[in-house]
């Protein structure tokens, strides 16, 4: 069976869609939303189909919420109440990208968060960081959260260009265990240019 993969960023907006879909190109993988809240006309599978290509596998989200905004309040506006025991990962013989929703402590329910859901679906950690005032913090935080909940955390990926110095005690912070991966920014995210960032992709160990 092949790997399975959970991407989750340091917050919201720093590229974990783009980040999905260059992975699932580059490992010919599956793709799979747990939950997608709001923008149901423009999804994140269907972006991550349009930049790695209509023969990509996109399987269902378990939750569809027509509100943009935390998935616990998206399903409160609908009269749901999500548990993490309502997840189960799909089944594939190829290698699966499953992307979060915003960060780890984004709720799902008022007792439960998206790093509730990465320890009950048991599976590897990328973690999405992309350059802007507070992205140290947020990312040291999010590592020594994934640290403290003993997950496994593989790839490191740093998403657009960053400042040598913000670079640097980012990743003095990760262990020898984790990839570090450098994806060239996306601007704008096309097809064309996912191409062009595939072809410059870093693995650095």
């Amino acid at each position: 069976m092949k790997e399975k993969l959970f991407i989750t960023g340091i917050g919201t907006g720093v590229g974990k869609t783009i980040c999905s879909a260059a992975l699932v190109r580059y490992f010919d993988a599956d793709y799979w939303k747990p939950v997608q809240s709001g923008d149901l006309h423009c999804t994140d599978s269907m972006t991550v189909k349009s930049l790695a290509g209509n023969h990509v596998i996109c399987h269902p989200e378990t939750y569809r919420l027509q509100l943009a905004a935390s998935p616990h309040q998206s399903a409160a506006e609908e009269g749901i109440a999500i548990s993490i025991h309502d997840f189960s990962l799909p089944e594939t013989q190829k290698y699966l990208i499953v992307e979060g929703a915003g960060g780890l402590m984004v709720p799902l329910s008022d007792t439960e968060f998206m790093i509730d859901l990465i320890v009950k679906l048991n599976i590897p950690v990328a973690l999405v960081i992309k350059n802007y005032l507070g992205c140290i913090n947020h990312s040291l935080l999010s590592i020594m959260m994934i640290r403290q909940r003993e997950l496994v955390l593989k790839y490191v990926i740093l998403n657009g260009t960053f400042p040598s110095d913000t670079e640097r005690v980012i990743c003095r912070y990760i262990k020898n265990e984790t990839t570090i991966i450098r994806i060239p920014d996306l601007d704008p995210p096309t097809k064309e240019n996912m191409e062009t960032a595939l072809e410059n992709l870093e693995f650095i160990q």
